[in-house]
């Protein structure tokens, strides 16, 4: 489990699938496990305050978002609503409400992001992938790294996530958000990143 600070009253949490399953939450009842969904809270906003100094103090904004590759992530802000005018458009759930004052918005996006060490890894991962799965995405740089984000369309979810296990053996699965890269990352290319890289660059092994 990582935590990053965004602002002063915000935050953000990433947990893997395995970071899940060790709490004994499996992926497809992500959103039905409320009571350990209950625990594991409790368990960030901890961590939160041990690595962070965040106080979870007072109504919070939480938004989870669920992602075939990454896990789970969750940015938690503090805010104020109008109590009489109720908590918003968000999900409230009232079990996660009982330990704290929160509005929780659950979602699940498609969108994949991995990160590579360096170009030939994602290189090597291309030419792996190319030919066997259709998955337009682009490739940009950010803190040093080779971020590759995709969001599938009408992908097979068995196929989805045979490309996700081959990618992720030559990257690692990033939290990373779209609007971060837009900002703050360089686009490489900006689209049919696979091919276009299988285009122009042949692997190492070659």
């Amino acid at each position: 489990m990582k935590i990053e600070r965004i602002s002063q009253d915000k935050i953000r949490i990433f947990l893997t699938f395995d970071d899940l399953s060790e709490r004994g939450i499996k992926r497809d009842d992500l959103w039905r496990e409320m009571s350990k969904l209950q625990e594991l809270f409790a368990e960030m906003m901890d961590q939160a305050y041990t690595e962070l100094g965040f106080d979870a103090t007072g109504p919070l904004a939480v938004e989870v978002f669920a992602m075939p590759a990454q896990g789970m992530v969750v940015i938690v802000t503090r805010t104020q609503w109008n109590h009489a005018s109720g908590h918003g458009d968000g999900i409230e759930d009232d079990e996660l409400d009982d330990v704290y004052e929160m509005e929780v918005t659950l979602e699940e996006s498609d969108t994949i992001v991995f990160a590579f060490r360096d170009f030939e890894d994602f290189i090597e991962a291309a030419h792996t992938v190319h030919g066997n799965f259709t998955v337009p995405g682009a490739l940009y740089q950010y803190n040093g790294q080779w971020i590759f984000h995709a969001e599938p369309e009408n992908t097979d979810p068995q196929r989805l996530q045979a490309f996700i296990a081959i990618m992720a053996e030559y990257g690692e699965a990033a939290s990373v958000t779209t609007a971060v890269l837009e900002e703050y990352g360089k686009c490489i290319i900006a689209e049919d990143a696979i091919d276009v890289t299988c285009t122009h660059f042949s692997p190492r092994r070659a």
